[in-house]
């Protein structure tokens, strides 16, 4: 099969005989794949449409990386449900196609009277929302299993299932399936204007015209804008920025759970966790801000971060860091999800997807196409996918330099290209001939790791980019 995967510089393909997409989904993050790979099942003309180069490349490549239980989401709600099933299901598909988890579990530590009291009614919130596994700990525990703690911890409620993924192996498999199921894959293509029809949208894209017959807005920190081109004015995203400070792999050791604090109405608040690439985490900060491309780090969110760092974790500050980032969250001003139906205009609204969208996204994804169905298509009968098998670029399973029957096959694993994070030669050759290469040293990074170690690119970067450019060796 032809997969169709086109960019900057190609104009979008007619299809046969002119008639429109059936789908069109507005949107490449995690979320807009996961309902792109769903709608992959159906025998239906589906595209899926990204302003950037790449997929994954806005929240979904910048976030804290945890695969949620739904502990404490707000009992009933939309989120609940969906973090709940697509805690299950995107556990059950990484364990199938090989993208990294750690199952690390989670410590809620209470530092102050008022947070220690708070902890019965979380574990009551999580039992409300059916998990069952958590429970309360006192200091001694807490001590016990985390001896690295900072002083003065009162107590915990622990949740064993929480779990750390890989964020960018995640969107990259649904969209691989995606693609080779036959989905049209338009990168470089950000939608300027819609123009809603009894029949069929039109999309003004900055590649040309798109026509389809429904959509699904996806498109995370500007699902607002999509939303009134519809005339709507159902919610409003405020980017949220998040700061995070990676620190380097020889603080693995100091910490064994994701440590979270008693969260507040602004969010989970600053954490510590492992990441499945051997690192360590410190964030994220939450800042309301008006500029839906504010990534950049700052002094105070730094210091921010290290002041409360040297609280939960006292030695990890001790320790050399290997990068800082931040994302931006699509805030909306209300808890739940904003995911909508409307039949009338053959259109759905997939908004407001936080923080928990990497964890909920297979589930959102079906729920999603549960409402196409209440709007008035028809999807035909569901189809299985073809199986697949991601890199393994986590450090909780063999990494390709250390497999010495692989390397006797191919010696190409054996060359290492990215020395700070062991990265060989046949994983990046690999990577530049797959379903979805990357087109810059950033997005080679997400598929390999390479250049994200201790030099951040100082010494293999120019390599990268020549491989990627095809100038080199």
């Amino acid at each position: 099969m032809t997969h169709t995967v086109t960019s900057a510089g190609e104009p979008l393909p007619a299809l046969p005989g002119d008639v429109p997409y059936d789908v069109t989904v507005v949107g490449a993050g995690v979320v807009g794949t996961a309902i792109a790979r769903e709608l992959a099942r159906y025998p239906m003309r589906t595209a899926l449409v990204e302003a950037s180069d790449d997929i994954g490349n806005g929240t979904s490549k910048a976030n804290t990386a945890i695969l949620h239980t739904g502990f404490d989401a707000a009992p009933g709600s939309l989120e609940a449900r969906l973090v709940r099933e697509g805690q299950q299901r995107l556990s059950a598909y990484a364990a199938a196609t090989g993208i990294p988890v750690e199952r690390v579990g989670a410590f809620l530590v209470a530092w102050d009277a008022e947070q220690l009291a708070a902890l019965p009614a979380l574990l009551a919130k999580a039992e409300a929302n059916g998990y069952h596994a958590a429970r309360l700990l006192d200091a001694d525990e807490v001590a016990e299993r985390e001896p690295h703690l900072g002083p003065g911890a009162l107590g915990a409620l622990e949740v064993p299932d929480e779990s750390v993924i890989c964020p960018w192996s995640t969107p990259l498999a649904f969209a691989t399936q995606a693609v080779r199921a036959g989905v049209h894959l338009h990168l470089d293509c950000p939608v300027l204007d819609i123009e809603p029809g009894d029949t069929v949208h039109t999309l003004t894209t900055g590649r040309g015209p798109l026509r389809t017959r429904f959509l699904i807005n996806a498109a995370g920190l500007h699902a607002d804008e999509i939303d009134r081109r519809f005339g709507h004015d159902v919610f409003t995203v405020t980017p949220r920025r998040g700061q995070l400070i990676v620190f380097d792999k020889l603080a693995r050791d100091l910490v064994r759970h994701i440590l979270l604090p008693v969260p507040t109405a602004a969010g989970k608040g600053v954490l510590v966790a492992p990441t499945v690439f051997g690192n360590v985490l410190l964030g994220p900060t939450a800042e309301e801000l008006d500029d839906k491309t504010a990534t950049e780090s700052t002094h105070d969110g730094i210091a921010l971060l290290r002041e409360k760092g040297r609280r939960i974790l006292p030695r990890l500050l001790d320790e050399e860091v290997t990068a800082v980032y931040a994302g931006l969250r699509a805030a909306t001003g209300q808890e739940d999800y904003r995911i909508q139906e409307y039949p009338d205009r053959r259109y759905i609204a997939v908004g407001g997807i936080r923080s928990t969208g990497l964890t909920a996204s297979m589930a959102i994804a079906d729920h999603v196409t549960g409402l196409l169905v209440r709007t008035g298509l028809d999807p035909g009968t569901p189809a299985d996918l073809e199986p697949l098998t991601m890199p393994g670029l986590g450090e909780a399973t063999e990494r390709p330099y250390l497999n010495a029957e692989l390397i006797a096959r191919d010696p190409a694993y054996g060359t290492l290209v990215c020395h700070c994070e062991r990265v060989t030669a046949g994983e990046i050759r690999d990577a530049l001939a797959s379903t979805l290469p990357p087109r810059s040293v950033a997005a080679l990074a997400r598929r390999t790791r390479a250049g994200n170690g201790r030099c951040q690119g100082f010494h293999c970067g120019a390599g990268l980019r020549a491989l990627i450019e095809g100038t080199g060796p």
